[in-house]
C-alpha cells in the first residue's frame, strides 16, 4: 500500500482534496489531506491568492513540513496546482519519496532529485496558469534530471481544475481518466516497495 499526502490548491482544502483522499483509501492506499489554510476556503480564485499571500509562501510551506512528520520517508508528495509547488518545496528534503504527483500545475525538479523516482504530470492543454513555453522548459528539466515522468495533457475542454466537480474547470471524461492513471501510478509504486 502506497501514502500519499495531496497538498491543495489556492482555493484551501476542499472536496477535491476530500474526494482525492477518498478515492485513494478506496484503491487500498493511505492518503492525508492537510489544511494548509487554517481552516479558509476561498469562494474564488482571487480570494484564494489574498489568502495564501496574507498567510505568507514559508507559513505554508512550513505547515505542509509538520503534515509530513510521522509519516514515511517514501510518502508521495502530491498537490493540486498551488499544492505541487507545496510538494515540490519539500521534495529536495524528502529524498526517499516513492514519487512525486502535480496535479493542475507544474512545479520545480528537485536539483537532488533521485535518479528513476516516479513522477506523473496532469495538466490541461491549453492551461491559462501554465503557458506552452514554461511546459516545454520543464519537459527538459525533468529530462536532464533523471526523474522517470510520465506527463499527461488533456485537451477535452476542461480548464485548469478540470477535476474539481464544484468549479466551471471540470471535465468529467479527463477527470476520470486522470484518476484512472493517478490510481495506476499508486499501484505500480505499491508493486515496486
Amino acid at each position: 500500500m502506497a501514502t500519499v499526502i495531496f497538498f491543495h490548491s489556492v482555493y484551501g482544502l476542499r472536496s477535491l482534496e476530500h474526494e482525492a483522499v477518498e478515492r485513494v483509501q478506496a484503491a487500498g492506499h493511505k492518503a492525508f489531506a492537510p489544511d494548509l489554510y487554517d481552516g479558509l476556503i476561498a469562494r474564488t480564485i482571487e480570494e484564494g491568492f489574498a489568502f495564501k499571500d496574507e498567510i505568507g509562501w514559508p507559513t505554508i510551506c512550513e505547515r505542509a513540513e509538520w503534515a509530513l512528520a510521522g509519516l514515511p520517508a517514501s510518502t508521495v508528495l502530491a498537490g493540486f496546482s498551488m499544492g505541487a509547488a507545496v510538494a515540490a518545496s519539500l521534495w529536495p528534503k524528502r529524498q526517499n519519496t516513492a514519487g512525486i504527483l502535480f496535479l493542475h500545475g507544474i512545479a520545480s525538479i528537485a536539483d537532488n532529485a533521485r535518479k528513476g523516482v516516479s513522477l506523473q504530470l496532469h495538466l490541461a492543454e491549453p492551461d491559462p496558469f501554465e503557458s506552452e513555453e514554461d511546459v516545454a522548459g520543464w519537459r527538459q528539466a525533468v529530462d536532464r534530471s533523471g526523474v522517470d515522468a510520465e506527463i499527461f495533457r488533456y485537451p477535452g475542454g476542461g480548464g485548469h481544475l478540470y477535476t474539481d466537480a464544484s468549479l466551471p474547470d471540470y471535465n468529467a471524461g479527463d477527470a476520470n481518466l486522470t484518476w484512472t492513471r493517478v490510481l495506476n501510478f499508486l499501484d505500480a509504486i505499491d508493486a515496486k516497495a
